[in-house]
């Protein structure tokens, strides 16, 4: 399985915005409709690689103080037995 490596820039979050998503019960920040800002992005062939990778991103002096984060994210892989969606029966 590939993975992504991602470092991205932590947005702020007001202290009323907060307090509303703890009242409600909802998200503060929700990645699929705003993803925070990318600065990074690197490939890997494997877990281990990953890791290795993002441990490496990590000793960055913003990641280390907080205003960055370090995302490993999972890459599916498409079904070799269908190259083409279009072929799935």
């Amino acid at each position: 399985m590939r993975f992504l490596i991602v470092r991205t820039d932590i947005r702020t979050a007001a202290d009323i915005d907060i307090a509303a998503a703890w009242a409600d019960g909802g998200r503060l920040r929700d990645e699929t409709t705003t993803p925070e800002p990318r600065r990074q992005v690197v490939h890997a062939e494997d877990r281990d690689a990953a890791l290795l990778l993002a441990r490496a991103l990590a000793t960055v002096g913003a990641v280390r103080s907080g205003r960055q984060r370090v995302k490993v994210l999972p890459i599916s892989e498409p079904d070799p037995r269908h190259p083409y969606r279009w072929g799935r029966t």
